[in-house]
């Protein structure tokens, strides 16, 4: 008999209404009770939401901006109550929200990590015994005696960050707030991410980096207009954000597709969707040797082709081709915008062949290429047609180097034991 999960936040039907005043005296006036008729409209923020995440998860919420993502982390956390359903959490929680949130700016760093360790249920003994950890995690050296007004946006989310995930927290919000960080910072983030995973600690993040949620979560939720379109793996529910993104997604088409694969056992039918302008006929592989191959071996060249018939005129399209690992991260990809290789309209009737011709140097491994047929109409970004992991590539290769591409570095090793003409001028002493 499999091992029950534990529950550690479960969100059921929850509803979130703000009331809208036009005028600050409309508020008044309603809360005085002066008025028959409400003076304020109602803003549907999140519609009959409901989730579960358990102990020991990674799990992402993604989703255009206004979709709820805030508004159900604030829930979760008890910043904001809802209007109907119920939160239960069974966990002490430490939440990063928005830039700000429960730090007052007039005390300097050192006070604030009393009053955020008091805030959760810390003694002042315990949060001294914490205090080291998140000045070293937080590296903002004397700032830290500074008022945090002062702070850069950097500085603040190092500390605000630090603290968050230096006080043992069960359950850790987070809210797009690496996106403040330099690079290193983010790094050291990122790992800490991986220390609470091995951990079995609880994590929901929020973020619009898709690679990271790729990489990290084990399950993702998708949001749109305060209501889930679904939940799933993380390559699953990018697809959907990516088709919000663009204003083409069906949830009727989506569904009748996750049957269509349902019933076949390979279960390889590739998504695609767009505006019908185009379509994406054909697509495939061609190595070294002019033959059609999805097994490359690594350092050859070969050809990445598709082909395109046009049922409308268009000024502009954009041919591209993205690769991804297995777990949807995306790994390179190019288009013809990019390369200015094709600035050419094209007429109704209009049959093109793309080739991309490429030096494979990723590790070997298992590689999913998709498609697209995109382009601009005034303004507005319009994907004609997108066809995503379509092919499969294999790359073959007797030696793999670190990450997901071999910089083909060549090797000399100079022996500087003795000072003189063997010595490298270049160098230091």
């Amino acid at each position: 008999m499999a091992e029950e999960k534990e529950i550690a936040i479960q969100v059921s039907h929850v509803t979130k209404k703000y009331k809208l005043y036009e005028r600050n005296r409309d508020r008044v006036i309603e809360a005085l009770g002066l008025s028959r008729k409400p003076r304020y409209t109602e803003k549907l923020a999140l519609n009959d939401v409901s989730m579960t995440v358990y102990k020991g998860e990674t799990v992402g919420i993604i989703g255009t901006n206004g979709s709820g993502k805030s508004t159900i982390l604030k829930i979760i956390t008890g910043v904001l109550t809802q209007t109907r359903g119920d939160v239960t959490v069974n966990g002490r929680i430490s939440a990063l929200l928005e830039l700000g949130a429960g730090f007052n700016m007039e005390y300097n760093g050192i006070d604030n990590i009393y009053l955020n360790g008091t805030m959760i249920g810390y003694s002042e003994e315990e949060i001294r015994e914490k205090i080291p950890d998140i000045l070293a995690f937080a590296d903002i050296g004397e700032y830290i005696y500074q008022p945090v007004k002062s702070y850069s946006s950097g500085m603040f989310m190092r500390l605000a960050f630090a603290v968050a995930i230096n006080i043992d927290p069960e359950i850790l919000i987070v809210d797009e707030a690496l996106a403040v960080g330099d690079v290193f910072f983010q790094a050291k983030c990122y790992r800490k991410f991986d220390e609470f995973k091995k951990e079995g600690r609880t994590v929901i993040f929020v973020s619009h980096d898709l690679s990271s949620i790729s990489k990290y979560c084990d399950r993702v939720i998708c949001l749109n207009q305060g209501a889930k379109l679904g939940e799933g793996s993380p390559k699953e529910m990018i697809d959907i954000y990516k088709q919000v993104l663009v204003g083409q997604y069906n949830a009727n088409e989506h569904t009748d597709r996750i049957a269509r694969n349902q019933e076949k056992d390979d279960g390889t039918k590739p998504l695609d969707y767009g505006s019908g302008k185009a379509r994406i006929v054909y697509t495939d592989i061609i190595d070294d040797k002019g033959l059609k191959n999805s097994s490359i071996m690594k350092g050859t060249e070969c050809e990445i082709r598709m082909r395109v018939e046009f049922y409308e005129d268009i000024k502009a399209p954009i041919f591209a081709f993205t690769i991804k690992n297995k777990y949807g991260v995306e790994i390179t990809g190019t288009n013809t915008m990019f390369e200015k290789a094709f600035l050419e309209p094209v007429q109704k009737g209009d049959v093109k062949t793309i080739s991309f011709r490429q030096r494979i140097d990723l590790q070997g491994g298992e590689y999913l290429i998709s498609f697209g047929c995109t382009g601009y109409e005034g303004n507005d970004f319009t994907v004609y047609h997108r066809l995503y992991d379509a092919l499969n590539l294999t790359v073959v290769s007797s030696k793999n180097s670190v990450g997901y591409y071999d910089m083909n570095s060549e090797i000399t090793v100079t022996d500087n034991t003795t000072s003189g003409h063997d010595a490298d001028p270049s160098l230091p002493d």
